[in-house]
């Protein structure tokens, strides 16, 4: 058995932007970038045409959105200017690092989150009071191309830890993404009705062929 866990919003707080799109201008704008007038619309359209549930990387958006009004941003700015403007101050849970702890008797874990901004995760995990070596993999949505509740994250995760995705305990707190582990095969233990400090005494009662996510 190998269990998984969501990131932010179940094992951290982490704040974002307030407004996303001004925050990846004046970061743009930082790097002698020319920010278009109307940026606020070309960073809401949709620029990439990517299959359904893949990932598209906020760099790749940032840069497609800035193409398709004449501005090319050269030297990997793209990509610096989101990575800057998504620079959180974070706060681990209560309860998470037991929750950790207890996975860990059960077998691998791992972390398993949707996020389109590269390095925000690794960066996020070193403010938190985890260590690098509480989880043996970390499987990232900009890292796989693929979002939860796609089953080809958790099938990658499961992968990574060495189990098959029918073993694999997935805990979260979003029961629309995290929840598409039980569509993959796995078991979702969703902090939806159940708080994190009762999930050791969750995986404690999980089973590999256990398909119940808050019973």
């Amino acid at each position: 058995m190998g269990v998984s866990f969501d990131l932010f919003g179940t094992l951290v707080t982490a704040d974002r932007p307030d407004d996303p799109a001004d925050a990846v201008a004046t970061e743009l704008a930082k790097r002698d970038v020319a920010v278009p007038d109307d940026w606020a619309t070309a960073y809401a359209e949709p620029h990439v045409d990517a299959p359904e549930g893949a990932e598209v990387p906020l760099p790749a958006h940032v840069s497609r959105a800035l193409s398709s009004r004449g501005v090319d941003a050269e030297h990997n700015a793209a990509r610096r200017a989101v990575v800057a403007a998504f620079d959180p101050t974070v706060e681990t849970r209560p309860g998470a690092l037991e929750a950790v702890a207890a996975a860990r008797k059960r077998g691998p874990v791992a972390i398993c989150s949707n996020c389109s901004v590269p390095e925000l995760v690794g960066r996020t995990l070193v403010r938190s009071a985890f260590e690098r070596d509480d989880f043996d993999a970390i499987v990232t949505s900009v890292g796989c191309g693929w979002r939860k509740p796609a089953p080809e994250i958790f099938d990658r995760t499961a992968a990574e830890l060495g189990v098959a995705t029918a073993d694999l305990v997935h805990v979260g707190d979003d029961p629309r993404t995290d929840g598409g582990i039980e569509a993959a095969g796995g078991t979702a233990v969703l902090l939806e009705d159940l708080s994190l400090a009762a999930v050791p005494a969750r995986l404690a009662a999980s089973t590999p062929d256990e398909h119940s996510s808050n019973d």
